[in-house]
C-alpha cells in the first residue's frame, strides 16, 4: 500500500510517501509506524484509506492509498 504523510508526519518519515506491506488493520500499521519511527507516538494524526478518515478497525486492502493527517485548522 502507498502511504502518504504530510506536515510535520513527513517530517518524521524524512520523506513525503512510503511503500508498505502487511498490516491488514489500521490498528496494525499504526503500531508498525510507531514502531519504526518512534517520534510519531507523541504527535497525533489522522489515518485516512481512500480519501476517508478511518477508525483504528478499518482493513487495509494491499492496493490502498492511505495519507497521515496531521492536525489542521481552517479559515
Amino acid at each position: 500500500m502507498k502511504i502518504l504523510a504530510f506536515g510535520k508526519i513527513a517530517d518524521v518519515l524524512r520523506q513525503p510517501a512510503l511503500d508498505f506491506s502487511g498490516p491488514k488493520t489500521v490498528a496494525e500499521l499504526r503500531e508498525r509506524l510507531e514502531t519504526e519511527y518512534p517520534d510519531l507516538k507523541s504527535l497525533r494524526y489522522l489515518i485516512a484509506v481512500n480519501k476517508q478518515i478511518a477508525d483504528e478497525h478499518a482493513t487495509l486492502a494491499e492496493n490502498a492509498e492511505v495519507a497521515l493527517l496531521p492536525p489542521f485548522s481552517g479559515g
